[in-house]
């Protein structure tokens, strides 16, 4: 059975940087394709990005696209997001995700079946 858990969360300024991890445990990673989802308090989960399950592809929400860069390192069983250029409104709660079915660039949280804990990224103005 994978176990994801994230890492990497904080506090940070507007236009700062940070890089999220997850990291799966037990073997199998190969297997899943990832995103990454975020849910703000009082707001409903929100994808952020997805990723193939070689990593060749990769898929991002408007609000993110040319600021965050998803990837993975199958061999290490972990997966990454790159955010740069943080605004305020990306200030979340963010979960990696896993679809074991394996269909890629889906937006739907109920379509992956794997759960991350969550790390809690805050940005300030």
């Amino acid at each position: 059975q994978v176990q994801l858990v994230e890492s990497g969360g904080g506090l940070v300024q507007a236009g700062d940087s940070l890089r999220l991890s997850c990291a799966a445990s037990g073997r199998g990673l190969s297997m899943y394709s990832m995103a990454w989802f975020r849910q703000a308090p009082g707001r409903v989960r929100e994808f952020v990005a997805a990723l193939s399950r070689g990593g060749t592809s990769t898929y991002y929400a408007d609000s993110v696209k040319g600021r965050f860069t998803i990837s993975r390192d199958n061999a290490k069983s972990m997966v990454y997001l790159q955010m740069n250029s943080l605004k305020p409104e990306d200030t979340a709660v963010y979960s990696c995700a896993g679809n074991s079915r394996g269909s890629f660039g889906s937006r739907l949280p109920s379509d992956y079946d794997l759960w991350g804990q969550g790390t809690q990224v805050t940005v300030s103005s």
